[in-house]
């Protein structure tokens, strides 16, 4: 899954601080283009399950109507302040769009998994409350990068 990055394999993160880091995160960026190749970037809250990007997205948003004419998606995930404390991780491919859209609960096995994900995260709650206006993509990124600039400094 994640391509072998060329540059900055020091400040790379392991697939465990990876799948940590994405866990405890709450907040990421998505990247779309228009047909005209224009980028569109947006917040949104996610869900990592150790291989996917589960995003819980508006149906009638223009992230949605860019993503049904190309689901081609990059997604970043990063925090710090000064330089020495930046991190992240970028990840990019191809959505798939998962169950009923809008989602109003049917049964589906596939989304079990990331709605308690999902539900404990953002809500606090075993299971997803619906409001019949979002839908799940998932990304199962083709190529992911990661940096941790916390790494240069060495061991404390």
């Amino acid at each position: 899954m994640t391509v072998a990055q060329r540059r900055g394999r020091r400040i790379m993160m392991t697939d465990a601080e990876r799948d940590a880091y994405l866990a405890q995160r709450r907040t990421c960026r998505v990247a779309t283009v228009s047909p005209e190749g224009m980028p569109h970037v947006g917040a949104l809250w996610f869900v990592w399950d150790g291989g996917s990007v589960w995003l819980y997205s508006l149906t009638r948003s223009l992230r949605w109507a860019q993503l049904r004419r190309d689901p081609k998606i990059a997604v970043v995930v990063d925090d710090g302040v000064e330089y020495g404390e930046l991190r992240g991780v970028e990840l990019a491919g191809e959505v798939t769009f998962v169950g009923e859209a809008p989602r109003r609960g049917a049964e589906c096995a596939e989304l079990e998994s990331p709605e308690r994900l999902f539900a404990s995260k953002y809500f606090g709650l075993e299971s997803m409350p619906h409001d019949e206006r979002h839908a799940w993509l998932r990304l199962t990124p083709q190529a992911v990068r990661s940096w941790d600039f916390r790494k240069l400094s060495g061991p404390a």
